[in-house]
């Protein structure tokens, strides 16, 4: 299960949208997620499944690699759906029982909540799928610089950032190793109660936060050695530059969030 996340991995490709410039892809991210909270019907989230697929297609990034990446929250998928379907009011009567009432509107509801989330996540990991740590570092620094001059740490905090996307992949497969390490010697992590099943992941969490702090240790003392001094006088190898692709994608996003748009308005129920 651990090993099914993939957020903060990059996957190798060469693609139009491995190519696009990491500005670019960020901002369309997060007009991509407000865009998904707007869409009110059934057929404006069939174009947006669409759009995520050609998307995928694009990159060159199989959509089972990202399907699986779902695979660690569909237990909060399936929480947040149980919820919008017995908490909604409203609509015709389904089904009733005892405390548990289901309407037409709250079955609405749970099936958009749960394909909001879908796509939010897999829109969102195209991100971190198709744009290296560096530009993803370098990318942000541009953006945020503006708020330097309000005295920002726009490079410090793109720092951060990157560093902690970057490694939840290694900490993810530094807990698998644990796991199985302490499995191999008689450890049971699936049986018991609540409680007990906490006091199990003791002998996992203190091994895990001592090989965190170890990595944190040894990065910083790499960056020191490099002379590494923040944002100040530093240079790149390549210099990121918008681009007739960049133009494109922004156009073809543009349709997109168009026919979303036209699709509330014709389609809304």
């Amino acid at each position: 299960m651990i090993t099914d996340i993939t957020i903060g991995q990059f996957f190798p490709a060469e693609s139009v949208i491995h190519r696009l410039d990491p500005r670019t892809k960020i901002l369309l991210v997060l007009v991509y997620v407000v865009v998904v909270f707007f869409v009110k019907s059934f057929v404006g989230y069939m174009v947006l499944a669409l759009f995520v697929i050609s998307c995928c297609a694009m990159a060159r990034v199989p959509v089972r690699f990202i399907l699986r990446g779902l695979k660690p929250i569909m237990f909060f998928i399936l929480i947040t759906a149980l919820f919008n379907l017995f908490l909604t009011s409203g609509g015709v009567i389904i089904f009733h029982w005892w405390i548990f009432t289901i309407t037409d509107e709250g079955l609405r509801f749970a099936v958009f909540m749960v394909l909001r989330l879908l796509f939010l996540i897999m829109g969102t990991s195209l991100l971190t799928l198709t744009t290296s740590p560096i530009l993803l570092t370098d990318g942000m620094e541009r953006l945020l610089s503006p708020f330097g001059k309000i005295g920002v740490p726009a490079h410090e905090i793109s720092m951060m950032m990157t560093i902690a996307l970057r490694f939840i992949p290694t900490l993810l497969e530094e807990t698998d190793k644990i796991i199985k390490a302490q499995s191999a010697r008689g450890a049971d992590f699936d049986s018991g109660n609540l409680v007990r099943r906490a006091k199990a992941m003791v002998p996992i969490l203190i091994p895990l936060f001592i090989s965190s702090f170890r990595r944190a240790d040894e990065l910083a003392t790499a960056m020191e050695c490099r002379c590494y001094r923040g944002g100040k006088n530093r240079t790149r190898l390549n210099k990121l530059e918008y681009g007739r692709r960049d133009a494109f994608a922004w156009l073809i996003f543009a349709v997109f969030t168009a026919a979303v748009f036209a699709t509330n308005f014709l389609f809304a129920f």
